[in-house]
């Protein structure tokens, strides 16, 4: 089951405001720079990778915003270039990463970009759908569970004010 949209953006201030405002989607918690103990694309590790991110929640949906801030290559950055702004992937978060990794391997999918945050693995698998729109697999640690639910308790209960918070991951 799918549990976030990732949309990549040129300006994640602006497109927050604009979700927050059109779309009464929010409130908004950003980061603005993810923190990895590794990155790597096509195969290639790479040392300084810069994004921000914000996430708020639909319902039951997770909504997330990215904007790279590099040049570093990345799968955000061949969307962009591919097809501008949009949804650029579908989440999943399987606690048993592993056989999720290999079901999708198994499927025909390979992982073009692949991190960690501490203990958190992830991978994307590209054009895992129409319109270039990828798979991310995101581990799922217990320690995760406390942020989801205090930013979807935020979006159910949010009455406009306050639109865009502060985000730190807890990093186990």
């Amino acid at each position: 089951m799918f549990s976030q949209l990732g949309y990549v953006v040129h300006d994640i201030q602006s497109s927050m405001r604009a979700w927050s405002e059109r779309l009464r989607i929010g409130p908004w918690f950003y980061n603005p720079r993810l923190a990895l103990d590794h990155y790597c694309f096509r195969g290639t590790d790479y040392e300084d990778f810069n994004m921000s991110y914000a996430l708020a929640n639909s319902g039951d949906m997770q909504i997330e915003l990215i904007q790279q801030r590099c040049s570093t290559p990345s799968i955000y950055r061949e969307f962009l270039d591919q097809h501008g702004e949009g949804l650029q992937h579908l989440c999943v978060w399987p606690e048993d990463y592993d056989a999720t990794y290999a079901l999708a391997r198994a499927s025909g999918l390979s992982a073009v970009q692949e991190g960690r945050m501490g203990t958190i693995r992830f991978a994307y698998f590209a054009d895992a759908v129409h319109g270039g729109t990828s798979l991310e697999l995101s581990e799922m640690r217990p320690s995760r569970i406390p942020g989801i639910e205090a930013i979807r308790a935020a979006a159910a209960n949010w009455d406009g004010a306050d639109p865009i918070r502060s985000y730190s991951p807890v990093r186990t």
